[in-house]
């Protein structure tokens, strides 16, 4: 096995020194703003953002107009849809007319054949009564 060996304070505080001296190397070798590799990706950042803007605003203009012409196929197809049951109502309003005037027309028979009845039979008994009195009986057989 490996034998650990513990840092002792002053390493770990030189270690330490030396990661601050490092950033601060970093931090000072990073290029000034008016540099033209900052201004470039600058530039660059910028065109992509207003690349993205305009893709979004094309984006929900495209919605818009596709939310607008769903809306308007839908007014469409419910216009369409109200004036079939407008007509489908009118068909069966015009059906239950003819069948209630075939119904009339029917009783107005029915009512009219049993008047006619009612003559022929009040008639018979007129005839009846006007021969006098009681009908000879059949001779039995």
């Amino acid at each position: 096995m490996a034998i650990y060996k513990e840092q002792d304070f002053s390493e770990r505080r030189n270690a330490a020194n030396e990661a601050r001296k490092a950033l601060l190397n970093r931090f000072k070798a990073r290029p000034a703003e008016d540099d033209p590799e900052v201004l470039a990706r600058k530039a660059e950042r910028q065109a992509i953002l207003e690349a993205r803007e305009k893709r979004n605003a094309e984006k929900e203009k495209l919605k818009q107009e596709r939310l607008a012409r769903e809306a308007i196929e839908k007014a469409e197809r419910e216009a369409a849809a109200e004036a079939a049951r407008i007509a489908a109502e009118e068909a069966a309003a015009a059906e239950a007319k003819i069948r209630e005037a075939e119904e009339t027309d029917r009783i107005t028979r029915v009512l009219a054949d049993e008047a006619e009845r009612k003559a022929k039979r009040d008639a018979r008994y007129a005839a009846r009564k006007a021969r006098g009195g009681r009908m000879p009986l059949p001779p039995r057989a």
